[in-house]
């Protein structure tokens, strides 16, 4: 059984009402849900908090290589933006077959990671050592690695954070830092203001 207690970079608990908030769908109706999956035995509940075992871990990880492909697709070959593609690719990921996931990885060059920088399930992907922007030494040039999957549910947050450059691979800097945990970031020739919860979910290296 694989205990999945904590929910990535948030280092969340797996709990329903964390469930129906992402969800936006209603306590009893993710209760359900999660009495389905028991039965299916892909999860199981334990003091408040919900696991996979081996098989769901196997069917969630499925899905989230999908998904993660179909957005490397969609952005560099279709030339959509992140949030389009994010959305586009929650539908792609329950319909993509294993034979053009198979050709898709393929034309794609094999990637590791998807366009915000969360690895790919099954690929060669080899983790950073990385830290929070919010973490990093005001002036000291950070190169950005992870957008975390957290930020990708917020409203408007990935046209921001696209359209303002903070994307893998780019160099950026904190200039200041409120105490509220407010960043200011250099970005090239832009300054952008970053809110502490951003900040706490953008993993950077040196």
């Amino acid at each position: 059984m694989v205990n999945v207690g904590r929910a990535g970079a948030a280092n969340l608990d797996v709990i329903q009402a964390r469930i129906a908030e992402r969800l936006e769908v209603s306590r009893p109706a993710v209760s359900e849900m999660i009495k389905k999956l028991a039965t299916e035995k892909l999860v199981v509940t334990a003091d408040g908090q919900i696991r996979l075992t081996a098989a769901g871990r196997r069917l969630a990880e499925s899905v989230v290589r999908r998904h993660r492909l179909a957005e490397r697709f969609l952005t560099d070959v279709l030339k959509l933006s992140w949030a389009e593609a994010h959305h586009e690719a929650g539908r792609w990921e329950h319909v993509l077959s294993e034979s053009v996931e198979r050709a898709m990885d393929k034309l794609l060059g094999h990637p590791t990671t998807c366009p915000h920088g969360n690895p790919i399930p099954g690929s060669a992907y080899e983790p950073a050592d990385v830290i929070p922007l919010s973490d990093s030494v005001v002036g000291a040039p950070v190169v950005i690695r992870r957008i975390t999957e957290e930020l990708e549910f917020q409203p408007g947050l990935l046209e921001f954070l696209e359209a303002a450059s903070i994307q893998p691979g780019e160099v950026v800097c904190v200039t200041s830092a409120s105490p509220d945990g407010t960043l200011t970031v250099s970005v090239g020739d832009d300054v952008v203001g970053i809110g502490a919860f951003t900040g706490e979910r953008i993993l950077v290296s040196a």
